[in-house]
C-alpha cells in the first residue's frame, strides 16, 4: 500500500480510532494518546515516540530491541523511547501503544 501520510498521521489515524482514545496536544508540543487520565504514549513530531511501561514489560521490550531508555530519564526502567524512521517503526509504535491500551482497558473493566 502506498500511503503518503506522515508517520504521525498514520499513527494518529490508527491509535485515535480505538474506543475511548483521545488525541491531545501536550504541554511540550507532543501529541498524546490517552484513555481517561492514562497516557498510552506520545509522539514528538515525526521522529520519536515515548511511553511508560511497567518494569517487567519495559525489560522485555528493551531486551527485544523494541525500545530504548527515555532521554529525559536516563538509566530509569519504565519510561521508554522509540525512534520513528520507517514503516516498520510506525507499525511497532502502534503495537507498543496497543500494549498500553490493552492494559488500561483491562484495568478499567476490572474496576
Amino acid at each position: 500500500m502506498d500511503d503518503n501520510r506522515t508517520f504521525s498521521a498514520r499513527i494518529t489515524a490508527e491509535v485515535g480510532s480505538w474506543p475511548g482514545v483521545v488525541v491531545d496536544d501536550g504541554e511540550l508540543g507532543e501529541l498524546a494518546f490517552k484513555v481517561g487520565h492514562r497516557e498510552l504514549g506520545h509522539l514528538h513530531g515525526e521522529h520519536a515516540a515515548h511511553f511508560g511501561f511497567s518494569k517487567e514489560i519495559w525489560q522485555q521490550l528493551h531486551e527485544a530491541g523494541r525500545i530504548e531508555g527515555h532521554p529525559v530519564f536516563p538509566g530509569k526502567v519504565g519510561p521508554a523511547s522509540r525512534r520513528v524512521e520507517n514503516e516498520d517503526d510506525v507499525q511497532d509504535v502502534i503495537e507498543l501503544m496497543r500494549i498500553n491500551y490493552d492494559r488500561v482497558v483491562a484495568r478499567r473493566l476490572s474496576a
